[in-house]
């Protein structure tokens, strides 16, 4: 699956990624957003590569204009429930191109394409601490559901998170308004 957004291309990783992957994921900072350890090194960033390419559904954002992976979007099955009408999103993005509204792109397509794939709810977390992609969630449309906690293994760390929800019809109100 491809899908375009005015500035990105969302596709699937290829083995050209590495250097790009390994750019943002070696970021301090960026994986422990989103619950694990930042790579330290481009072996680790070669696994991980190899890891992306096999599961069709981690995407790749890339920037169109310099045809760099800036970032991936991860969208899972329902970790809950395991209901087939619902899934979760996970995202993270280089952060020399934060606060540009490349990831609310990037989420509103792939809110669009699976709402238009008999998907009713689509679900995204965030760490109580993270503001940045708490902003993120809300603007796109999804409403706190809960808190919760979250245990990452490889930080040995627990957070407190806040767990989003948006929903078919939410999106189509959305959708209006913008």
């Amino acid at each position: 699956m491809e899908l375009e957004t005015d500035r990105t291309v969302l596709r699937n990783f290829e083995e050209k990624d590495l250097e790009d992957l390994h750019n943002y994921c070696s970021q301090e900072g960026v994986g422990e957003m989103a619950g694990w350890k930042h790579h330290s090194n481009m072996l680790e960033s070669k696994e991980i590569l190899y890891r992306n390419i096999k599961n069709s559904n981690i995407f790749a954002i890339e920037n169109k204009e310099n045809k760099k992976v800036i970032g991936h979007i991860t969208v899972n099955s329902d970790s809950e429930n395991g209901r087939d009408d619902t899934k979760e999103l996970g995202f993270v993005l280089n952060s020399n191109y934060h606060n540009q509204g490349i990831m609310t792109e990037v989420i509103y397509q792939i809110l669009d394409y699976l709402f238009s794939k008999e998907i009713e709810y689509i679900y995204a977390c965030c760490f109580q601490n993270n503001k940045s992609s708490k902003r993120l969630i809300e603007k796109c449309g999804f409403t706190i559901e809960q808190e919760g906690i979250f245990y990452s293994e490889s930080l040995n760390k627990t957070f407190k998170s806040f767990e989003y929800v948006c929903s078919r019809s939410d999106w189509q109100l959305q959708k209006n308004r913008l």
